[in-house]
């Protein structure tokens, strides 16, 4: 009798598992893999937060259909869902989603997509406006970007908070130490900007920065509507308190 072969000897034994220590790299390609799912990124990377009916009209899909698709990339990690009042809003989900999206547009010789217009057509509610009772608008999202970027605010799981240095350049600007004592209320708080859709700053603080910003003369309220009046003497000074990123 012949020996048996190899085959012959391993044909009762189990087959190896597959590997499934690396990471899914199919699953997470897979969320782009639909052009539609792509687009809806790629709008999403000036940074702005965009509702499902945004997304959807920018990609030629009804609200539902627009919805479905949107969730998958929410389940891929790729988007990120915030509630603002009565709305929901999809934007990336983190810097480091943005960089790979980026890395990925760049090496498909990315073409720009065309992104929806938001928001109100009034100049005046776009550039300042009151959102409760904080700076809104194209200048609220300066005022945060200008504290963020010189390390006034720290950003951090828990929330936002004023920083040392940050307490330092409020109490110049005319704040009383009584005013950034701990209290019941945040002090900072991010807020997303109805037209920038990026973040300006709520909280007390965005109360206490308005209120002093009104009592120097640098915005006027306008009656009847919430869009909020800049000086002459405002636009420079907040140029200089808050020069741009």
């Amino acid at each position: 009798m012949s020996e048996p072969s190899v085959l012959d000897k391993t044909a009762g034994l189990p087959h190896p598992a597959p590997m499934t220590e690396s990471p899914n790299i199919a699953a997470l390609a897979a969320a782009l893999a639909d052009p539609v799912r792509a687009r809806m990124v790629t709008l999403l990377m000036d940074g702005r937060a965009r509702t499902v009916t945004e997304l959807g009209a920018a990609t030629g899909l009804a609200k539902a259909s627009a919805s479905e698709q949107a969730a998958k990339l929410v389940g891929a990690g790729f988007l990120a869902a915030r509630r603002q009042g009565r709305h929901k809003y999809l934007a990336l989900a983190s810097s480091d989603i943005a960089r790979l999206v980026e890395t990925m547009m760049t090496l498909a010789g990315d073409v720009p997509a065309r992104a929806p217009r938001s928001g109100p057509r009034d100049p005046a509610l776009r550039e300042a406006r009151l959102c409760y009772n904080h700076l809104a608008g194209r200048l609220g999202v300066q005022l945060y970007q200008s504290l963020s970027a010189r390390g006034f605010l720290a950003h951090a799981p828990g929330g936002l908070d004023l920083t040392a240095s940050g307490r330092a350049f409020c109490l110049a600007l005319g704040l009383a130490p009584e005013d950034l004592a701990p209290a019941r209320a945040p002090l900072c708080r991010d807020c997303l900007d109805w037209t920038e859709r990026q973040s300006h700053l709520g909280g007390r603080l965005g109360r206490l920065l308005l209120a002093r910003m009104e009592t120097e003369g640098w915005l006027r309220r306008r009656p009847a509507t919430r869009a909020l009046m800049v000086t002459p003497r405002g636009h420079q000074a907040f140029a200089q308190a808050f020069p741009a990123a």
